[in-house]
């Protein structure tokens, strides 16, 4: 069966007693005590298993547990910088890590090589403030949005070159931190689920093409995906998001499924709004129905929430909303003959 999880935030006993009696099953993301600390006193870069294992406890102890974690960034290895083999050790210790916590799935973070996007859910470090993000919907409520033209305008003007952003070096080391990492990973009984880029770029790493030969690099049963049904809506609309969910989800490889909303796609429009989950192109009931039609009983995190009027900065009355129309969808599902 399903369940629902979402974004941890710092968690306190408040937030962690609200989730529990919203009806979440599960944490995501949740803060590794040690892996945001570098040269901070005590800090080691990678997970601490006993504090780890203390702060599953309390989560526990609320009703919840911890589904997915990221592992520590391995941006400098990717780019062939001093440091990243110290942080390609601190990712494998942080997976063994979360191995013996019984953490069950980490998702892997990479920075692209032109340093000009993020890996996911960002905007240009270069972009200007005066070009707007947000978009604005029903009552005011604002969430982000993406517009290629604008993006590539403002390429042009700075001078931005991204005819090479992924070459073969940058694709070589992929290949190679993915054999240490799903090697490991076998031992340790977790799951590997890489997350689309977000935007989805046609020339960004791990969107189109680049999403699938992720899962040709090393086949095995823990090298899988974290499926974000908006990212990839994004990228193609409905009808894609259809077809790749039978296609990764007949084999398996959906290990853990972001899931919202979004209006307009790269591939229709040129830019793209996310938004409420009744409130975009997808039915997300249908998205639903393709995921039971292939058997998947892993979670559900509607992983994106917008600004509301009157919310707080951990956003738990949009969450709220997320949640509750998640369980009810789910509810649905479960009455059908």
């Amino acid at each position: 069966m399903m369940k629902i999880s979402i974004q941890s935030r710092p968690p306190t006993d408040s937030y962690l007693r609200w989730a529990s009696q919203m009806g979440v099953d599960c944490l995501d993301a949740v803060s590794l005590p040690g892996v945001n600390q570098v040269g901070a006193a005590g800090g080691q870069g990678c997970a601490d298993l006993e504090k780890l294992l203390k702060l599953r406890r309390w989560i526990r102890s609320f009703g919840l547990d911890m589904n997915r974690a990221s592992l520590p960034n391995v941006s400098k290895f990717m780019l062939g910088q001093p440091g990243g083999d110290e942080q390609v050790e601190n990712a494998c210790k942080t997976l063994k890590v979360l191995g013996e916590a019984q953490i069950p799935i980490a998702r892997p973070t990479f920075a692209t090589s032109s340093g000009v996007w993020p890996e996911t859910h960002g905007v240009p470090r270069e972009w200007p403030t005066t070009i707007p993000m947000r978009s604005v919907h029903r009552g005011g409520y604002l969430m982000r949005g993406f517009d290629l033209a604008a993006m590539r305008t403002h390429m042009a003007e700075t001078g931005v070159d991204r005819t090479e952003v992924l070459p073969e070096a940058w694709w070589s080391r992929v290949e190679e931190y993915y054999g240490r990492l799903i090697s490991l990973a076998e031992e340790c009984g977790v799951k590997i689920a890489m997350h689309p880029s977000d935007p989805p770029m046609p020339d960004a790493p791990f969107s189109g093409l680049g999403y699938h030969h992720v899962l040709d690099l090393r086949p095995s049963p823990n090298n899988g995906l974290l499926y974000c049904v908006g990212t990839r809506c994004e990228a193609g609309g409905t009808r894609m998001v259809l077809d790749e969910i039978n296609h990764f989800g007949r084999k398996g490889k959906i290990f853990l499924v972001h899931f919202r909303n979004v209006r307009g796609s790269l591939a229709s429009t040129g830019a793209f709004e996310e938004v409420l989950l009744d409130d975009g192109d997808m039915n997300m009931f249908e998205i639903l129905l393709a995921l039971q039609k292939i058997g998947y009983d892993g979670c559900l995190n509607p992983d994106h929430t917008p600004i509301l009027k009157g919310g707080t900065p951990e956003r738990r009355m949009a969450l709220s909303y997320s949640v509750g129309y998640l369980k009810a969808l789910l509810a649905a599902l479960a009455a059908l003959p």
